[in-house]
């Protein structure tokens, strides 16, 4: 089915086109500016709204209730579709440290939703495997009783899932060093994270092939002039991007403005970090076999570690430019083009010819009034 969509603003790569239009089918098929073609297609009018690349969450738990480590393919669907509600068009399903039979049930749920994807919600790109292999005195809401050094044959029966696009460690531990080799050799990419690695053990993580570091200033030391630490590598070292919670919670505005000015926009990844508690009501959800508790929207877990967030990525968008003063251009580009490129996804993230049709309308007040994800309509506000 071809869909033209036309009287609005497109976000293309080099900036705004105003007035623009897009032809679709599964993937984008031509664009312009002004009047749209008299061509049979299914037409929407934007109505002088503004139409971006769809967003692209590396590191999402749950919501409505569910996580990913629920291991069922009705979960994963939930979180889709809630995801999709927000401008999400794709997303990695990301564990929790547990048991390697509870992981492996977790990946090998993943296999099978991506194997028989659905129609009415995000897609979902692959896992991203948030622990076990962490540093249990910076474990955050990580079960410190699963936390464990890496072992090849419990990782090599992940990745052979086929479905590990991220996976997130400690780097400092001789173990997790072999892991980031393995896992760049098999195709995927590996981030820093719950780790007490010092500056000079995260120039030799980088060295190894970590390019991530995950939900920066969280799970890791502050940064020390003298002891730079993983927040003095991540700002400094241009290799590595970094993962960014902008729910005002996790990290103040002042330091996402700082983070954002340190990087640019090409080294920040807007990700929700979402729970089981996002899209319902204050109350008890579950992140992994760990009980959270979700006041004012902030989930903590029983020892008062933030544990997840509530966040959206529509809503992560809106808080970094308030936060930074960046454009909308520049906002959705952390949230999708910079994420897609980050896993190599080059076809994803961007409004341009030949790329797929996964597309998020926004309202002035980047609320979202219609995602796509393969040139359909999966949801319409």
């Amino acid at each position: 089915m071809r869909t033209l969509i036309f009287g609005g603003t497109l976000l293309l790569p080099d900036g705004p086109l105003p007035d623009g239009w897009l032809l679709v089918e599964d993937r984008i098929v031509d664009l312009g500016e002004g009047a749209p073609p008299d061509i049979q297609a299914t037409r929407i009018d934007l109505e002088g709204q503004t139409l971006a690349p769809g967003f692209i969450d590396l590191h999402a738990h749950g919501a409505v209730g569910y996580d990913t480590m629920d291991a069922t393919p009705e979960a994963l669907r939930e979180i889709a579709r809630c995801y999709a509600r927000h401008g999400v068009t794709g997303f990695l399903a990301t564990t929790m440290a547990a048991p390697a039979t509870d992981m492996m049930a977790a990946l090998e749920n993943i296999a099978r939703v991506m194997a028989a994807p659905g129609s009415d919600g995000a897609a979902l790109l692959g896992a991203h495997v948030e622990g076990p292999y962490l540093d249990v005195a910076r474990r955050g809401a990580q079960n410190a009783s699963h936390v464990r050094h890496a072992h090849p044959a419990e990782y090599e029966a992940f990745f052979r899932t086929g479905v590990v696009r991220l996976i997130s460690l400690a780097p400092e531990f001789p173990s997790h060093r072999e892991l980031v080799r393995y896992a760049t050799a098999h195709g995927a990419v590996v981030a820093a994270a719950h780790t007490s690695a010092t500056y000079e053990q995260m120039v030799q993580a980088v060295h190894d092939g970590v390019t991530q570091v995950t939900h920066l200033f969280n799970g890791m030391e502050p940064l020390h002039h003298r002891e730079p630490g993983v927040v003095g590598a991540a700002l400094s070292l241009d290799e590595l991007r970094c993962q960014l919670i902008a729910d005002n919670v996790h990290v103040h505005p002042a330091v996402l403005r700082l983070a954002v000015r340190a990087k640019t926009p090409n080294g920040i990844l807007l990700i929700t970090d979402a729970m089981a508690g996002t899209g319902m009501p204050d109350g008890e959800y579950r992140l992994g076999d760990e009980l959270v508790i979700v006041r004012g929207g902030v989930a903590r877990n029983a020892d008062g570690a933030l544990a997840g967030s509530t966040l959206t990525m529509d809503r992560a968008v809106a808080n970094i430019m308030a936060a930074t003063g960046l454009s909308l251009h520049q906002a959705v580009r952390m949230a999708g083009e910079i994420p897609a490129r980050s896993l190599g996804m080059n076809d994803r993230g961007r409004l341009a010819i030949g790329a797929a049709a996964d597309l998020v309308s926004l309202d002035d007040e980047c609320r979202v009034t219609l995602t796509m994800v393969g040139g359909r309509i999966v949801f319409r506000g």
